[in-house]
């Protein structure tokens, strides 16, 4: 997993509530067995007219300015519905690493720390102060700092957030559950030295 430390990137507001996981990644494209290419997927139903082709310029993430946006603001209970991982797969696929909103559904949370996405907890208040910022500022960039756990746009804006110190850890280090397990590996080896050999899968 690719370590997050500092993020500076253009922000794309979604100025929607309830954003579920089958908005955001929809049931026909969870067939892909790697975790890789749900990107042109991503809000496929909002991005896209009934042709599946032709984009809709309605959409917010479909302005050329956004193009490439690495921060999603967003608006309460993202992620919210299905607990599919597709979700922050599609997400990190497309080009986010932060996230940005009041609230998030609980499995959709756990699941971007596990794969490389920060998101982040703001009061409503922030949020909507960030959204009318960027709705004004097409384009607009922010800095993540996930060690000093602080958002600022170089013009005065300083924000602070909350962030659960093991997932700190894991995404500064960039760890998954893989990666966790790999920390111990030569403890890992040593006790698998002592089973017998019909337990290592070895021929006796």
């Amino acid at each position: 997993m690719e370590p997050f430390v500092t993020l500076t990137g253009i922000v794309a507001p979604l100025d929607r509530a309830n954003v579920d996981t089958d908005q955001i990644i929809p049931k026909q494209f969870l067939k892909r067995i790697e975790r890789t290419g749900f990107g042109k997927f991503l809000f496929f139903d909002w991005r896209y007219f009934d042709d599946g082709v032709t984009p809709n310029p309605d959409f917010e993430l479909n302005a050329p300015v956004l193009a490439n946006a690495t921060i999603l603001l967003a608006d309460k209970n993202f992620g919210c519905g299905s607990s599919r991982e597709h979700a922050p797969w599609a997400l990190l696929d497309y080009g986010f690493r932060a996230l940005l909103a009041p609230s998030y559904a609980d499995i959709f949370f756990n699941n971007c720390f596990k794969n490389g996405i920060l998101p982040i907890v703001l009061p409503e208040a922030t949020v909507e102060k960030l959204m009318s910022m960027a709705k004004e500022k097409p384009g607009m960039k922010l800095t993540i700092d996930l060690a000093a756990q602080t958002i600022s746009d170089g013009a005065g804006l300083s924000v602070k957030f909350d962030v659960d110190p093991f997932r700190k850890h894991c995404l500064l280090n960039g760890l998954d559950d893989i990666g966790l397990s790999l920390q111990h590996d030569a403890d890992i080896t040593a006790f698998e030295t002592t089973r017998p050999s019909w337990r290592r899968g070895t021929a006796v």
